[in-house]
């Protein structure tokens, strides 16, 4: 019988690799929470009709991405390929937009059905933020400046650049759709697949193909610049003001659209250089009318979202995961004949004085050597040896400071907390 096995770019997350996926989450929330924000939860499960609705039917996604079903009621559900529609939904639903200000966060996993490899997955975790009911550019550089702080707390500045476009409102971009369009069936002949399948779909997706042939017909394309309103313009030359004040450096994209169809006016990306092909680690930006087009009233809104497994692949390949997340034992208690029940007993006394403390009793029994080489296995930087004196009664213990030069403390049982506060005084 064949083993069963997970789904082709679903992935386990293994417990060697979730103390740095805890790391980088923590990292995150605390970060996102100084700003402000709040965790908002909602269903992996949407309606099919809120992603075409807000992505838009002849995007990639809704196209060839999506998990979708009929449910046993007859209703078309998906999994959802990303958290912004459902965000809006959830917060619209339950009477959180109008006439209101909201800065939400929130975090899971992501469905889109592609070719796994590096970086990509099927099954991907992403760490959203958005922020409604605030028109002015204040709040897209608060959002700009909220990513480049958690890049230095993570040691990942020098790592990546920020890339920033204005693609203007849905009317701008159609004009200069229609502009580019004609401009490229001139060339249609000389497109990549890709390019000439999304001409008639999707023009303004032509403009991030990867493939050097196409660019070199895209250097004299026209340019969307040249067709986005004066007051998208304003807004943009506002913002740019803001990130140089801020200091924040960054590079004026003009070919930068983003995929999905409900942007507008400001958009950004981080990318990196460091994993190959999948450069792009956050991205995000201004969709003022999508509240609207999904039946609400309208409000702006702004957001972004950052790729999970990207980042804390970037964190290993840079070698920045601090060396504390590889311990996950402080104490490993090993126990004498008969000392089991005593060990127990302590070992709950320990963590209810110690809250921080990691304690892991040696469990299956085992002679006393195998024990203690269990505790320098294990990760910890002492063991608590716990053994019976000549009358049989618990008077003294064994601390032992593991290590390449291991040493050992008698410590009367009554001073244990004590001496363990000593070495651990963070717990």
């Amino acid at each position: 019988m064949n083993k069963i096995q997970a789904i082709r770019g679903m992935n386990d997350i293994l417990p060697n690799e979730t103390p740095l996926w805890l790391y980088f989450e923590s990292t995150v929330q605390r970060v996102v929470g100084s700003y402000g924000y709040r965790e908002i939860r909602f269903p992996v499960l949407e309606q099919t009709q809120l992603f075409k609705r807000s992505i838009g039917e002849v995007t990639d996604i809704v196209e060839k991405e999506m998990y979708s079903f009929d449910d046993r009621n007859g209703e078309n559900l998906s999994l959802r390929p990303e958290g912004t529609a459902c965000c809006v939904r959830a917060a619209d639903e339950h009477g959180l937009l109008y006439n209101q200000q909201q800065r939400l966060w929130y975090k899971g996993p992501m469905f889109r059905y592609e070719r796994p490899q590096k970086g990509r997955y099927r099954q991907f975790h992403q760490f959203g933020v958005e922020a409604f009911g605030m028109n002015g550019p204040d709040i897209d550089v608060e959002l700009i400046m909220l990513t480049a702080r958690l890049w230095q707390e993570l040691g990942l500045t020098a790592h990546v650049r920020l890339e920033i476009n204005n693609i203007g409102t849905s009317a701008d971009r159609k004009e200069f759709g229609a502009a580019l369009v004609s401009f490229l069936q001139a060339h249609e002949e000389a497109l990549d697949a890709d390019s000439k399948r999304r001409l008639g779909s999707n023009p303004l997706r032509i403009l991030d193909s990867k493939v050097p042939s196409t660019q070199a017909i895209l250097a004299d394309a026209p340019v969307l610049a040249e067709y986005v309103s004066a007051q998208t313009k304003a807004h943009f030359a506002e913002l740019t003001d803001l990130l140089d004040a801020a200091g924040i450096a960054y590079i004026v994209n003009p070919k930068l659209v983003r995929g999905l169809d409900y942007y507008n006016n400001m958009v950004f990306e981080w990318i990196t250089d460091t994993l190959g092909a999948q450069g792009t680690v956050c991205a995000g930006g201004r969709y003022d009318g999508l509240v609207e087009q999904l039946g609400g009233r309208a409000t702006p809104g702004v957001g972004f979202a950052m790729g999970i497994e990207r980042l804390v692949l970037m964190l290993q390949e840079l070698d920045l995961v601090p060396a504390a997340l590889t311990q996950v034992i402080d104490v490993y208690v090993a126990i004498g004949e008969g000392m089991g029940a005593k060990a127990i007993a302590l070992a709950e006394t320990m963590r209810s004085a110690l809250p921080a403390l990691r304690v892991q009793l040696n469990c299956g029994g085992g002679k006393m050597n195998n024990q203690l080489k269990k505790a320098f296995n294990s990760g910890a930087t002492h063991a608590l040896v716990i053994e019976a004196d000549e009358q049989g009664q618990l008077s003294q213990v064994k601390l032992r400071q593991l290590g390449d030069e291991p040493t050992t403390e008698q410590v009367p049982v009554n001073e244990l907390l004590s001496k363990l506060k000593q070495h651990f005084p963070n717990a």
